[in-house]
Formats: structure tokens, sequence, C-alpha cells
């Protein structure tokens, strides 16, 4: 394992040219609202190691090297590992090409672990000893640390298989497409106008409650972002629900900073709430969305793909009631439909 600057260094050497790099991370976030970024696993075809990120003053020049123009990233369901980096680079990868992903694409199952898809690809079974490792503590076992290693050891021989076959069924422009959508810094900033979307039983509130609610949510949300502590740690749900209906009074000490965050936070109070309440579908609804999942269906079959990798359920009744927004009106989703969709005089 990398604990020093001297072994940081000689590692970035031996890596120095290479572009295509897998990457896992390993990290803990239990009492804190920011992951603590722990371990950065990096295997390329020269050199494989674990850096101690706890343990290393200036990570600079590992940043440089992991956010160079020219440096793919290979991570297997890359959304959280590309956070736990992105809080303290505050840098996104440039490229990116995710397993999970991709292995979706081909016609394995959505979610699919990394797992499950090295003993598809690799025929190698890896264990799973240590997903609740509290990975802060040191010195970590050496079991441990075979363990991180293995979710980076496999990776590369993962990719080069289903990059391979994206290439023969000619979705290697799908993936990249993929890979660009989880490259948008609006995934990883909090945002505290939407911090209402995070507050469980929102939705079931009466629309002259929402506006509190609201506050409240982002109140909480910025008291959790300046503690560095889990939103529910500041204010569960279910007191904020209770402040919002007024159940509960609000205690004085909370009931002073809350003021002073309104005041000094006005431009909060123009937050937008649009609260999609759960909508019986009518008999017409449930008819076009039966035509258009036969039609998702039927191209879905024909690329050996999964139909909700194309649209769930709930996209396709947003479409049929106005919404314009979801994705498979973009990008390769949309080449796919756009045929059928003219055909039937939807688009």
């Amino acid at each position: 394992m990398i604990q020093t600057q001297t072994q940081l260094s000689q590692f970035l050497s031996l890596i120095k040219h290479e572009t295509e790099l897998a990457i896992d991370t390993e990290f803990k976030r239990v009492s804190t609202y920011y992951p603590v970024l722990c371990l950065v696993q990096i295997a390329s075809k020269s050199a494989t190691d674990c850096i101690d990120i706890l343990a290393i003053e200036d990570l600079s020049p590992l940043f440089e090297k992991l956010y160079q123009k020219d440096c793919l990233w290979i991570v297997h369901s890359a959304r959280q590992d590309i956070e736990a980096m992105y809080y303290l680079s505050k840098q996104l990868p440039k490229r990116l090409f995710d397993t999970q992903i991709a292995a979706s694409l081909l016609g394995h199952p959505m979610q699919i672990s990394y797992q499950v898809l090295t003993q598809v690809l690799q025929n190698i079974y890896l264990e799973k000893a240590y997903t609740r490792l509290d990975w802060t503590i040191r010195p970590l076992p050496d079991e441990a640390l075979e363990y991180a290693l293995d979710d980076v050891r496999y990776l590369l021989k993962n990719f080069y298989q289903l990059e391979s076959q994206l290439k023969t069924e000619h979705k290697l422009h799908w993936i990249e497409q993929e890979g660009k959508l989880l490259l948008n810094t609006k995934l990883y900033n909090p945002n505290i106008k939407n911090a209402w979307k995070n507050v469980k039983g929102f939705s079931r509130l009466a629309k002259k409650t929402h506006h509190l609610a609201a506050q409240l949510a982002m109140f909480r949300e910025y008291q959790a972002i300046h503690k560095n502590k889990p939103r529910k740690w500041i204010m569960s749900d279910d007191k904020l629900i209770n402040y919002a209906l007024k159940k509960e009074p609000l205690p004085f000490g909370i009931r002073t900073t809350f003021n002073k965050f309104l005041v000094s936070n006005e431009q909060l109070n123009e937050a937008e709430i649009i609260v999609n309440k759960h909508i019986l579908s009518t008999k017409t609804e449930k008819t076009k969305k039966n035509e258009l999942q036969k039609l998702v269906q039927n191209i879905a079959n024909q690329y050996s793909l999964n139909d909700k990798i194309i649209a769930n359920s709930r996209s396709l009744l947003s479409f049929i009631r106005g919404d314009r927004s979801v994705i498979f009106l973009t990008g390769w989703r949309f080449n796919l439909l756009k045929e059928e969709l003219e055909k039937c005089k939807i688009v």
C-alpha cells in the first residue's frame, strides 16, 4: 500500500504513460455528510496498487494524473467513486467507461455487481468479506487490502472484453454517451434548493405546508453541509414533517438559527416546488403506455437489451403526460426509437 509521498511519486512514474486506468475507491460515510475517502485503488497494464488517502498529505500529483485529458477512468458503477474523489479534488474525469453500464448494454442484468460480472467474464470468484469494513482503521488487515486490490485487478480484463463486444455490436458510442451523462458537476454538488426532495413523506403534505417544509429542508441541508454531518442527524424526516404541520413547535435554539438562516438566504425562498404526487393513470394513458411499452420491448429485443434501459414505466407515463425531458428523447435511445415514434405520430 502506498503511504508516503515518495511511494506515490514512484507509482505515478510507473503509470506515467498509461491512459487506461482501472479505478476503485473505499470510503466511509456513516457520521459525515461528505464521504471520507480512504483508499484509491488503481490498476494499469504496468502496475497495480492501493493509495492510502488518509496518510498522504499532498494528493495533487495523483489528481494531476487522474484528471489529464487523455486519461480514461474504467470503473464499475462509477457514480459513488467519482463523487468521493470529487469532494477532495473538485474535478471530474475527462473520460469514463463504466463497466456496469457497458454490461447492461450487452444483455447482462441491470445493476450487475463487479463480483458477478468478473465471474461471468473471467470465471473468477471474488469474496465479499470486507464490504462492511471501516476503511478508516489503520493498519488495515492484509486480507482487506487484497480484497480492495481485487476490485481493480480484473477490471481492465473486463473492460477489454466489454469494449470489444460493444465494438462488434456497434454500441461503443452508446457507452461514451452514458459516460458523459455521469460527468456533470450538478450530480455531485449539493443543491440546497432541491433539499425538499430528500424528505420522506413530503409528497403527502398538503400544498399549504410545502413552503415551510421546503424551508426546513433547506435549513437542514445547509446545517448538514457546514457541520459535515448526515442530514438526519441534524433533523429527522419525521421531526421536519411535524414542524411543518405545526404538530410540534420548533425548539427555541433551532428556531433562532432557522430564522437567521432565512434572513441570510432570502434567494432560497424562490425555490420551485413541484411535487409529482402519484396520480392514477386514465384508461387512455394506460392504452398509450402499453402501446409504447410494446414498441420499446420490440426495439430492445432487436438489440439484446432490457427494455427498462431504454425507457422505464415512469418515464413512459411522464412522456405521455407531456414531459419532453425524458432520457429516451436524447442520444442513442432516441436514435433507436425515433423512426417508430414518428410512424406512430408520437413525436
